[in-house]
């Protein structure tokens, strides 16, 4: 059967129809989006602003300027005279210059030093004392002092201990701490040093010098002291006038472990 012009006519119209859509669709995916506008204020802030200077060598060069944002906030902050924070710079010499003043405080100008006994160099060692953590324990026969930790540990430091006669033992909390501490000798001290030929100063201003060290840490109301020394070579010796002294790395290290309040036992 053949096809009429009238059936011709109307498959080539619904054709045309079904191609339609897909025509479409197929030229909006393809078409170019349609321009986005922003804001200035949403911009111009986060923009670098360039600015071309010519160099040293004649040639142009490029530097990148603040943002307006930024130098509104310079302008605002110079007007109300504030000024940004800067670095302590005395705290910051303090701190290059600690361990030269630790290796200067460790030599002796009339004594070669001497290496202390290995025994006496700060451990980690199993200790179980029954007190808890934080507390320190001085064993003056041992010549150590404990710092209790966690599950039956301690940090363990060779210390000098009071010579004869200026021996002593008690319970003391820590009442004050200092860094390179000035040294003010009791006067019955002076009075029994200058019996023997020795005159020392009613005060010493702190350092490398100074017999109690980098650190100091006061015992309650009494004379006593945990502190460094300038004689690393009298660890694990008894040698003070009842003072328990350190090697100052070992006393540095102690200090930053423990605060004020810190228990302290002497047996």
């Amino acid at each position: 059967m053949k096809p009429t012009a009238s059936s011709v006519c109307g498959a080539a119209f619904l054709a045309m129809l079904m191609a339609f859509p897909a025509a479409a669709q197929t030229s909006k995916r393809y078409a170019p989006p349609p321009a986005s506008a922003l804001s200035a204020d949403l911009v111009s802030p986060w923009i670098n602003q360039l600015s071309v200077k010519p160099g040293a060598s004649g040639r142009r060069r490029v530097e990148l300027a603040p943002p307006p944002i930024q130098r509104a906030w310079r302008k605002e902050a110079a007007l109300s005279g504030f000024t940004p924070l800067q670095a302590d710079p005395v705290r910051g010499k303090r701190q290059a210059e600690e361990p030269a003043r630790v290796q200067q405080a460790s030599a002796s100008p009339k004594e070669t030093q001497r290496e202390i006994d290995p025994q006496f160099e700060m451990q980690i060692v199993s200790y179980e004392s029954g007190y808890k953590p934080g507390t320190i324990i001085i064993d003056t026969e041992a010549r150590y002092l404990y710092l209790v930790e966690e599950q039956g540990m301690a940090r363990r430091y060779g210390v000098g201990v009071g010579r004869p006669g200026f021996e002593w033992a008690g319970e003391h909390k820590i009442t004050r701490k200092a860094e390179w501490p000035g040294w003010t000798p009791p006067s019955e001290m002076r009075e029994r040093e200058a019996a023997h030929g020795k005159i020392l100063p009613a005060y010493m201003e702190g350092g490398p010098e100074n017999p109690l060290g980098a650190r100091a840490l006061y015992l309650g109301e009494s004379l006593y002291r945990i502190h460094g020394t300038n004689q690393p070579w009298t660890i694990g010796k008894a040698v003070s006038s009842g003072c328990i002294r350190m090697r100052n790395e070992d006393v540095i290290d102690l200090y930053e472990r423990v605060g004020t309040g810190t228990k302290v036992i002497v047996s």
